[in-house]
């Protein structure tokens, strides 16, 4: 309940549109040749993620560390699959949805105040406009390989948290609101704002612990709980939360300024 005292906090107000330069993902800060899909409609563009496999969740030892992330397991992702290189701006929101629901305004700002519904209905759409099927969100598990990016550390750079300000958005550095995507380096393989900015939702439902997770990357739709996981950390979070394995358990309906979705694109 206090962490939901946080966020209402900063919700008295509707806060103005913001103009924040963003580097809107130049060709160029593609690590190597990685391959880019573009959205005819809307203009998010995708990263292509290879299949492999990982070790998901974290270890006994790993600093702040929740129970909710073991066992740690080994998981393998068959296909290979593009994810958005950030999280749903509201400029793309607004292309698809007709209204920004946005707390903090700024076009090139992801979008919050929406729920795991509003993400789903955004998709839906999304897939109506383009003809196709191949848009969702991601398991939990993809979100997870995508962050880690072929390492298996605390964050993605690395164990050392000194240089979290060159990744991520947090509450130290943050000043209290989202900032436009892109604007912080991406990870190895291209991936803007996995560690901050905003919480994202995925596709599985909560559960306590990874006790019976799918090993193939697959959405864990299993259970009798209604509450869905979100990954990523937010603006809001302290250093300690901004890791690749974290997680947070969220009701489907809730809706904060610190929480948004990223889109996957089937191959």
């Amino acid at each position: 309940m206090s962490y939901v005292s946080a966020v209402r906090c900063y919700l008295k107000k509707e806060e103005p549109e913001e103009t924040e330069e963003s580097p809107l993902f130049a060709q160029a800060d593609n690590p190597g040749s990685t391959e880019i899909f573009i959205s005819p409609s809307t203009g998010i563009q995708f990263v292509l993620i290879p299949a492999g496999e990982f070790e998901m969740g974290s270890s006994s030892e790993e600093k702040e560390r929740s129970d909710s992330e073991s066992p740690l397991h080994k998981v393998t992702i068959q296909n290979s699959f593009y994810l958005g290189r950030s999280a749903v701006t509201q400029k793309q929101w607004k292309t698809i949805m007709k209204n920004n629901p946005s707390h903090f305004k700024g076009e090139d700002r992801p979008v919050e105040m929406i729920s795991w519904a509003d993400a789903q209905q955004f998709i839906m759409k999304l897939n109506e406009i383009e003809g196709t099927d191949k848009y969702r969100l991601p398991s939990e598990a993809e979100w997870e390989y995508a962050c880690r990016a072929g390492t298996q550390t605390r964050c993605f750079f690395g164990e050392d948290e000194s240089i979290l300000d060159e990744y991520a958005w947090h509450i130290e550095n943050s000043g209290g609101k989202t900032h436009a995507v892109g604007l912080k380096k991406p990870n190895p393989w291209g991936l803007y704002d996995m560690h901050g900015n905003v919480w994202e939702w995925v596709q599985d439902k909560w559960h306590e612990n990874y006790n019976g997770a799918p090993l193939d990357g697959t959405a864990w739709e299993e259970g009798n709980s209604s509450n869905r996981v979100s990954r990523g950390c937010s603006w809001l979070c302290n250093k300690g939360f901004c890791r690749s394995a974290g997680r947070f358990k969220r009701e489907p309906e809730s809706r904060f300024a610190n929480l948004g979705f990223r889109v996957l694109r089937e191959l």
